[in-house]
């Protein structure tokens, strides 16, 4: 009986500790809560006992408003479900895990978030992801699996399926990892994309950054072992400017700024993105913008094929002349009085917190996620993207998150 009362106090001392640590983190670093781990009165039904998700999304800029944009959506899986075990641990084994979570939740690679002093008082807004009482969470979408492509078509003209938009209320739901393994790779890692799909994983893409360039410049291709310029399976490349807060997304096609042959493609700009500047000593997320090409009624994607400088994606964004094009932004997180952090609901798909988490929605309906991207582990990470975005464009996008962003800091 002795042992069961003195095994009953050192728990609670590392409750209490764990609790004291969480406290700190939310002064110091900003760290942001998971909102299915709050007090079930909060939404008036028992918590989905989920394991605790720590995310992050951008805009602080934004007017932040209460309540929970995702609360009420209906929502149905286009891929298979995945299980919550987790809530069968003992409280020995949940500890642990929390106290491991806390050691290791913060992504080091390409953080802009300066951490403060402790003694400072304030948070800075770095989101938790939202979790509501609800048994089952994906995308609002009205369709089923059987929509998507069937892994047969996917490889037979996997050049076709990563350029091209994807299918109207289908969901794509994709893993990234980061290949950090070799001498160079700490500095320049290999990111592959697969394509989560009936309980398999489908290569789609790889990319990595190209070495002695002046600006990150990353290749993207079809193929893993082939990340080259003249190889076949290059499909596009994503390139940031010297700051690395503004990225150009293009295919294979040649630049027109270049010399080529009459059988060349001309390049196409596929997506710029934007991130904003953090200024004023502001410490906190960075508000992100993506302008994608408009799509014609036939869902086809306009080609944006500049001719000079003043022609780029970039230029027409900043002179207002957006005709063609669609802008995105990361979505407006909303404040949850519980945890005292910004929330965002990222659907069960992200779980570890990392500045690189964002959702993409268009402002006149911010409940279409358009695609969404987040930490999973040290080096996996989710990607879920849908119309009109296709998979290279998404990718693309997901590694601008990776790349460091000096004004950002």
């Amino acid at each position: 009986m002795a042992s069961v009362n003195i095994r009953q106090q050192k728990l609670e001392q590392q409750r209490l500790l764990l609790e004291q640590k969480m406290r700190q983190k939310r002064l110091s670093s900003g760290m942001v809560q998971a909102s299915d781990k709050f007090s079930a009165s909060r939404f008036g039904r028992p918590l989905s006992g989920r394991k605790e998700l720590h995310c992050y999304d951008g805009p602080l800029q934004y007017t932040m408003v209460h309540g929970n944009p995702d609360l009420n959506n209906d929502v149905i899986h286009l891929s298979h479900s995945f299980s919550h075990d987790s809530d069968d641990l003992d409280v020995d084994s949940n500890i642990s895990e929390h106290l491991y979570e806390e050691e290791n939740d913060i992504d080091e690679v390409s953080t802009p978030i300066t951490t403060p002093s402790s003694e400072s008082g304030h948070t800075y807004g770095i989101i938790r992801p939202e979790i509501l009482a609800t048994p089952s969470f994906t995308f609002n979408v009205t369709s089923s699996s059987d929509e998507m492509e069937s892994v047969t078509d996917i490889l037979n003209d996997l050049n076709n399926f990563v350029t091209r938009p994807a299918r109207q209320k289908v969901q794509y739901n994709c893993k990234i990892t980061r290949d950090r393994i070799g001498l160079d790779r700490g500095l320049f890692p290999t990111y592959f994309l697969h394509l989560e799909k009936n309980g398999r994983k489908v290569f789609l893409l790889a990319g990595r950054k190209r070495k002695k360039s002046t600006t990150s410049n990353y290749l993207i291709s079809t193929d893993p072992t082939d990340l080259s310029r003249g190889g076949e399976s290059f499909v596009g490349k994503l390139r940031s400017n010297l700051l690395g807060t503004q990225f150009t997304v293009y295919n294979n096609g040649r630049s027109p700024f270049k010399s080529f042959n009459e059988q060349d493609i001309p390049r196409e700009e596929l997506a710029a993105i934007i991130y904003d500047t953090n200024v004023l000593g502001f410490k906190g997320p960075r508000k992100m913008t993506v302008i994608i090409p408009g799509m014609t009624q036939n869902e086809k994607r306009v080609q944006i094929i500049p001719h000079d400088n003043t022609d780029t994606m970039l230029e027409c964004w900043r002179a207002k002349r957006m005709d063609n094009m669609i802008e995105l932004h990361n979505k407006t997180p909303t404040w949850n009085d519980d945890s005292q952090s910004y929330v965002l609901n990222f659907h069960g798909r992200v779980t570890q917190a990392s500045v690189k988490n964002f959702q993409i929605v268009h402002d006149s309906d911010v409940d279409y996620i358009v695609m969404q991207f987040g930490r999973i582990s040290d080096d996996e990470f989710t990607m879920d993207f849908r119309y009109p975005l296709c998979a290279l464009q998404a990718f693309a996008i997901a590694l601008s998150s990776f790349d460091n962003k000096l004004a950002c800091e």
